[in-house]
């Protein structure tokens, strides 16, 4: 297949007809303690963007699923789901809402200690909203582990159906169509129509790509506890939801290979022994270790 490469901003990129380079500065600094002040949310370089275009960790981990042109992620990923609820449980760490119960004499595990609601502020999303809500009102606590099945509805027990959040992708992709990010179609696939929401601003997927790129290349700082919480989340839960290689296919073979070499380094970190480090998210590092296990 054809190529056109080009260097932009110390990035080699390569279009074919697969994929298209993009990249997303949109940044929310991950504060544990508190919520990011509004001068905080962004890159130096971004101030100039509304906040229409400022996105939730779940619309991130979407955007890069969804195919361009169709507007639909791929019928073959069943990753993304329990993918997209972890991005929740994490947007409501790193604003402040959740943390995990203290260890206690006995240290206890990540995937042993159950979510807290540290604060039941609404967070103006009506997802994040709702799971909170469902934290918050259940007790005894659950574990992060049981909060994605549940906030899935991956559960057996017909009582904790209720937990389930429905139409999550649909939901999401309605948020980027208010943000101007996406727009709405109907397709017609024979035996039934389906909406479906195509990319219409590219420059946001650009800037999402091309930061997820900049942190295993350009920007690699080969420490997790220096990188921003809201990034280290993104990729790890895209890997999750095997969305990761999207923002990857652009790059030349060599550049390929060494974001994935790094991002392999990243997911052969110690969960445990992350979350013990100074100004660790202990939340983040627990949903990793869900998906990771």
């Amino acid at each position: 297949m054809t190529s056109l490469v080009q260097r932009s901003s110390g990035l080699v990129q390569r279009r074919t007809e697969a994929s298209r380079s993009a990249a997303d500065k949109d940044r929310l600094p991950g504060e544990e303690d508190q919520e990011p002040r509004r001068g905080d949310e962004l890159d130096d370089d971004d101030t100039g963007d509304s906040k229409e275009t400022r996105l939730t960790l779940m619309e991130e981990v979407l955007l890069l699923g969804l195919k361009d042109r169709e507007g639909y992620t791929s019928f073959w990923n069943d990753c993304i789901s329990s993918g997209l609820r972890g991005c929740m449980l994490i947007e409501l760490a790193v604003r402040g809402r959740l943390q995990l119960e203290a260890c206690g004499m006995r240290r206890k595990g990540l995937l042993a200690r159950k979510v807290i609601c540290k604060s039941d502020a609404p967070t103006g999303d009506v997802l994040l909203d709702e799971a909170l809500k469902h934290i918050k009102d259940t007790q005894p606590p659950e574990t992060v582990q049981s909060w994605i099945e549940l906030l899935s509805g991956e559960t057996w027990n017909p009582l904790k159906l209720h937990y389930q959040l429905r139409n999550v992708r649909e939901r999401l992709a309605k948020n980027l169509v208010e943000k101007g990010v996406l727009t709405t179609e109907k397709q017609n696939f024979l035996l039934f129509d389906m909406t479906t929401h195509p990319l219409t601003n590219n420059n946001i997927k650009q800037r999402l790509i091309k930061r997820v790129q900049e942190a295993v290349l350009d920007k690699w700082v080969n420490d997790a506890q220096r990188m921003d919480k809201r990034l280290l989340a993104l990729i790890f839960l895209a890997h999750s939801s095997d969305v990761l290689e999207n923002a990857f296919a652009p790059l030349l073979d060599d550049q390929y290979d060494l974001a994935m070499k790094r991002v392999r380094q990243l997911l052969e970190l110690e969960p445990e022994g992350e979350s013990v480090k100074a100004n660790a998210n202990e939340l983040l590092w627990a949903v990793v270790a869900a998906f990771t296990k």
